[in-house]
């Protein structure tokens, strides 16, 4: 991604994931604004944004953190604010990952993985995204999640429209 498009994805990931309010807009309550609004909104607080460019920002990134339909946009997952995805429960593949650096691991080891500010703990259907995940905080670590397990122990997943898993939290117990 070019330097406009990576500083626009990432303000608006913090709007529609984290301060809505930050442009005087208003999400719905499954996280959606209509599209009109928030380019509206971005350009009287200085940061215009064309219809073509948050088009690139949607459908041309490996990230996908958002998605577009009826008009509308979201983003896909990572919320601190509280939005009902409407995502269905899923069930899991035998195993996911976590990517984090080592500093985290004493505390994770003893409490396993809390979602933090955000509504849930997101997790990678493989190890190389969960080790790209870790890398924006330093040399990668990436656990090995018994989703399996935790699905059979009665915690519930679900599966964000751009393919990371969410789930309330992963006991200690189930990483390895």
């Amino acid at each position: 991604m070019t330097g406009r498009l990576t500083s626009t994805s990432k303000f608006l990931a913090y709007v529609l994931r984290h301060r809505p309010e930050a442009i005087g807009i208003t999400l719905d309550e499954a996280g959606w604004v209509a599209v009109e609004e928030l380019l509206a909104a971005l350009a009287r607080h200085g940061r215009p944004v064309t219809v073509e460019l948050l088009d690139q920002l949607v459908t041309g990134t490996d990230k996908q953190r958002f998605e577009i339909r009826e008009g509308r946009i979201r983003a896909a997952q990572g919320h601190s604010i509280p939005v009902d995805l409407r995502l269905a429960p899923q069930v899991p593949p035998q195993v996911l990952y976590h990517g984090t650096v080592a500093r985290f691991l004493p505390r994770i080891r003893v409490e396993g993985l809390a979602p933090g500010e955000r509504t849930h703990v997101h997790l990678s259907a493989d190890p190389e995204t969960a080790a790209r995940v870790g890398a924006r905080r330093g040399e990668p670590v990436v656990l090995r999640i018994d989703a399996a397990g935790m699905h059979r122990a009665g915690l519930v997943f679900y599966r964000a429209a751009n393919g990371v898993w969410l789930t309330s939290q992963v006991p200690p117990g189930f990483l390895a």
